[in-house]
């Protein structure tokens, strides 16, 4: 039998089987009364049956309440609806609205031209560049994928255009993205805030130095490789280009003050800094640049209530799997697991930056924080980490999973965008993921990168 004829024959079976299988493992898991392994195993199974998480978290659930017999089955939907009945949660729709706004627009065109003037002449100019104008859009989107699929798109074409290699174009945009959802805003920090019981805006705040950190590491291997290809200046430094561009660019410069500034300040809240940048983008996208129709206005709005319901599903899902986690004290079990490493305040914070890079590769960000808060945010605790910490370690292990196979949300964006295949994305961004793992273990054992800013202005 051929090799191509083999691989017919097993995909139409031997998926039904693995299906079957799984399915008699959940069967003899509930008869058994191995209830939560029931849940996690049913959970894995439908996840790796392709179900979306947001339905494999609520299905798991749902069925393990039904099984058990614990509560009435009314608690399920009580729990979706407390988990998402919260204020800092309206931050979402908004901080989403803002940057789409802000990508179509024109906006990230001016910022990135800005950066060019102000850093082109280095050497491997528009990868510092890349680095730069990330950094700044990032006090803007708070999302990875919103970098990646905008400013992302102009980046890359630049680079390419340029000379540089697709996949070290590819590369460093993918790494540069995820500098987003570590400065402020994030929206990765809402969530994690709301599940965690944590100030968002001290969360804000502890993750200013970190992103710096990140792009100043991302810069210094940009460096290291440009020496080694032979990649030079691509711009000569002009105060007159740096002037012109300096103020095409002012007002679009000036959302990432409004918003961090205004939170620092106690102007108002997060969630409130996300409505004054819609405001802002709407204002310049209208009133200013005149970019924005009613037509893309309209599709910026469709795609926010999109995204957004997307998102508090799986909230209101993950919050039903983190109260019957907690419920179930599996905190305390996992404590009994790592025996007299549990004391440990190294060994903790090893295991939990194992356990998220790992969950990082095969699960969206969203969710792993709303499944992984309740199990390991008490664990790190108990050893004198500050929640705020942790949040800043939990969130930066994540971005790094946003690069990393099978899932790597940003390398399919950047792959879709650019026109390169998900493999060369992958080869191109693997040297940036050694700087990234670096200023992971710097912010994980030096507590006072992410935690002096917030014990400067709040405490």
């Amino acid at each position: 039998m051929s090799r191509l004829s083999m691989l017919r024959w097993r995909a139409p079976v031997v998926t039904p089987l693995l299906s079957a299988l799984a399915v008699l493992g959940c069967v003899i898991l509930a008869v058994t009364g191995y209830y939560l392994s029931f849940l996690f195993f049913s959970l894995f199974t439908m996840l790796v049956l392709g179900v979306p998480i947001a339905i494999s978290l609520a299905g798991a659930c749902l069925m393990f309440v039904l099984i058990s017999g614990q509560v009435p089955d009314i608690v399920v939907a009580h729990r979706m609806i407390n988990g998402i009945d919260s204020f800092p949660l309206l931050a979402i729709p908004f901080f989403i609205f803002a940057g789409s706004l802000m990508n179509n627009a024109g906006i990230t065109e001016r910022i990135f031209d800005f950066a060019k003037a102000l850093m082109g002449w280095m050497r491997g100019g528009l990868g510092h560049v890349n680095v730069g104008a990330s950094i700044v859009f990032s006090g803007m989107s708070g999302a990875a994928v919103a970098d990646a699929g905008g400013l992302g798109t102009i980046e890359v074409k630049a680079m390419k255009d340029a000379g540089y290699d697709e996949e070290f174009a590819v590369g460093i945009t993918a790494a540069s993205s995820t500098i987003g959802p570590i400065i402020p805003p994030s929206l990765p920090m809402v969530i994690y805030g709301v599940m965690a019981s944590a100030s968002v805006g001290q969360l804000f705040a502890a993750g200013l130095l970190p992103g710096l950190l990140m792009g100043a590491m991302l810069m210094g291997m940009i460096f290291i490789i440009s020496r080694r290809r032979g990649y030079t200046a691509d711009a000569r430094f002009s105060v007159g280009v740096l002037g012109r561009t300096f103020g095409r660019a002012v007002l679009s410069l000036m959302t990432p003050v409004i918003i961090v500034g205004g939170i620092i300040t106690g102007m108002f809240t997060p969630t409130e800094s996300a409505v004054a940048a819609v405001v802002y983008a709407l204002f310049l996208g209208v009133g200013i640049y005149r970019t924005l129709t009613w037509r893309k206005l309209l599709k910026v709005s469709m795609e926010t209530i999109e995204t957004t319901a997307i998102i508090l599903f799986i909230v209101g899902a993950a919050s039903i799997f983190a109260w019957i986690l907690s419920s179930n004290q599996v905190t305390q079990h996992l404590v009994v697991l790592l025996g007299p490493f549990a004391d440990s305040k190294i060994a903790v914070l090893l295991f939990s930056n194992i356990v998220l890079i790992i969950i990082g590769c095969f699960m969206e960000t969203i969710a792993a924080i709303t499944i992984l808060v309740p199990v390991l945010l008490p664990l790190a605790v108990a050893v004198g980490v500050d929640p705020v910490h942790f949040g800043v370690i939990m969130v930066l292990n994540l971005m790094i999973g946003l690069l990393t196979p099978p899932v790597g949300m940003v390398l399919y964006v950047l792959s879709r965008v650019s026109n390169v295949s998900f493999e060369r994305c992958m080869r191109g961004t693997i040297p940036f993921l050694i700087p990234l793992v670096l200023c992971l273990l710097l912010v994980t054992f030096v507590p006072a990168i992410s935690m002096w800013l917030p014990t400067l202005v709040y405490r």
